[in-house]
């Protein structure tokens, strides 16, 4: 009969860093990333939450990992789409970069807490700047010198990963900040009280809010984040990118 004290070494010796890090990522897919703790992930593994400390130095280098995990997974999506043939014509930079961007938002779409970890990061990993780099050779391929790639990466930021910051975030309000991984029940409802109390002030934030509608509550990666403004603001970035390209060439 094998021993609890034995139990418990072999169940440590078959963890891995790969495992912790994919139980962290589902744990906060399904709770939230501030259920995201070392204690409820040692829970969620079944082990004593010292034993992490051999797989995860602490809990920036767990972050670090969530995202080195998404960010892999991103990589592979990305690397799914059909490549540009080498006889494509340059002017399909565009379609293609957009298609590996809204493919990018895809995945953390599955995954919305992670665009909070993302913007705390103070360094990239492999799988990101791999990422990055094919943005950039698309680009290259659609005839932009380095110096308009460099600003083209600037005026995107956030979107090349495909998210965007909000304007306006209430408190409480940022995905994934809750237990279920979702914006705080009534912040949005809080927000616009409090616009509306302040109506004279600024009315014409208060018309725009009761003229603009936002749907798809099960694309949104913010407050006001849906899928429809993404493009938008992705497609006005691209098509002025375009005609710089094409400004360079002549």
């Amino acid at each position: 009969m094998t021993s609890p004290r034995a139990a418990g070494t072999t169940q440590r010796s078959a963890l891995s860093r790969a495992r912790v890090l994919e139980s962290a990522v589902a744990l906060a897919d399904r709770d939230g990333l501030r259920s995201l703790t070392m204690r409820s992930l040692a829970r969620e593994l079944g082990i004593e939450a010292m034993s992490l400390y051999h797989h995860v130095a602490n809990k920036e280098d767990l972050l670090d990992g969530v995202i080195d995990v998404v960010a892999a997974e991103i990589q592979e999506a990305v690397g799914g789409l059909e490549p540009l043939a080498d006889d494509a014509p340059s002017s399909a930079w565009k379609p293609a970069m957009r298609r590996q961007i809204l493919t990018a938002r895809g995945v953390l779409l599955r995954h919305p807490w992670a665009t909070t970890v993302l913007e705390t990061r103070t360094s990239f990993s492999l799988p990101i700047v791999r990422y990055f780099d094919s943005l950039l050779g698309l680009m290259r391929r659609g005839g932009f010198s380095y110096d308009l790639v460099h600003h083209a990466m600037h005026a995107l930021g956030s979107r090349a990963l495909g998210f965007s910051q909000e304007l306006f975030e209430p408190d409480g309000a940022t995905a994934g900040s809750t237990a279920g991984g979702s914006p705080a029940e009534g912040a949005d409802a809080a927000a616009e009280a409090m616009l509306q109390q302040m109506a004279d002030e600024v009315p014409h934030m208060i018309e725009m809010l009761a003229e603009v509608a936002h749907e798809g509550p099960g694309a949104t990666l913010g407050w006001c984040d849906d899928q429809t403004e993404f493009e938008f603001g992705l497609d006005i970035i691209l098509d002025g990118l375009d005609r710089l390209a094409e400004r360079e060439a002549h």
